[in-house]
């Protein structure tokens, strides 16, 4: 058996281990002293495999299950606590703000607190929806149909308030489209998301217009170079077209690849901007 293959065999039998052991909450030198490694190896070994800590991944975990335990209208902040394997609603109110953005009464309540502004605007690759919140551009998407965009957006807060208006925040997000990048104001951004999402959101944001990345480097940037899926994965799931540049974002072959709202219109993209930067 190669060392690969050894390493990956420690690792999934570490993952399995966490999954069914993760009510318990088990550290580092129990999950380490299961498959034979030193505290320290485990932890490199583990983070460089599976592109986070144990901890975190353990974290993720915890976190899934709860939301899994919220989504029952029935149950308490307590209740997905302690069968989390958490020591109180603290902990949980912890680790939801650490992983989601948002305290579990809010993951429970679906926004329902939230008031999110939204219109309908027209771009140079097609009707766009883009929404707001008081703190920032929590979503934007192209629109082919006004109506499914719309229902997109209510099925990731589903029970804010909208109100279909144009505010300032909209309306300054939508400058990148006719103005310089460098001159706008700061666009600012309300996200939900992991610690990884946003890390990896985060960097996208740094490619400047007319210049592309691949799918490894940004692994590479975030110091998880082997979490090139996990990093597709993310930049899958951005929930702001356009303002969050994952269409600059290529496989590492030249090969555009896949876009969340069509090739084609990535393409478009791609070309658009080496075009403006060129008579830059």
């Amino acid at each position: 058996m190669t060392q690969d293959m050894l390493n990956y065999n420690r690792i999934a039998g570490a993952i399995d281990y966490l999954k069914t052991h993760f009510k318990d909450q088990p550290n580092l030198d129990e999950v380490a002293e299961k498959i034979n490694l030193s505290p320290f190896h485990f932890q490199r070994l583990f983070t460089e495999w599976a592109g986070v800590s144990p901890k975190k991944f353990l974290q993720y975990l915890s976190v899934e299950h709860a939301k899994n335990i919220l989504k029952d209208k029935q149950s308490t902040l307590m209740d997905a606590a302690y069968e989390t394997g958490l020591s109180g609603t603290g902990r949980l109110h912890d680790l939801f703000i650490k992983i989601e953005g948002m305290t579990p009464g809010e993951f429970k309540n679906g926004g329902e607190n939230l008031g999110i502004n939204y219109s309908f605007a027209e771009s140079p690759f097609g009707d766009i929806l883009v929404a707001s919140t008081p703190k920032g551009i929590c979503y934007m998407a192209f629109a082919e149909n006004r109506e499914q965009a719309f229902s997109e957006l209510k099925a990731a807060f589903p029970n804010a308030r909208y109100t279909q208006v144009v505010d300032f925040i909209q309306q300054n997000a939508l400058y990148v489209f006719t103005h310089d990048w460098d001159k706008l104001s700061q666009v600012k951004l309300h996200l939900k998301g992991t610690e990884f999402q946003l890390k990896v959101w985060q960097t996208l944001l740094k490619i400047p217009m007319g210049q592309l990345s691949t799918y490894g480097e940004i692994a590479r940037v975030i110091s998880n170079p082997k979490a090139s899926r996990a990093v597709g994965s993310a930049i899958g799931d951005n929930p702001v077209a356009f303002i969050i540049p994952c269409h600059r974002v290529i496989q590492s072959t030249g090969n555009f690849g896949q876009y969340h709202w069509g090739s084609t219109r990535k393409t478009a993209m791609i070309g658009w901007e080496a075009a403006k930067t060129l008579n830059a």
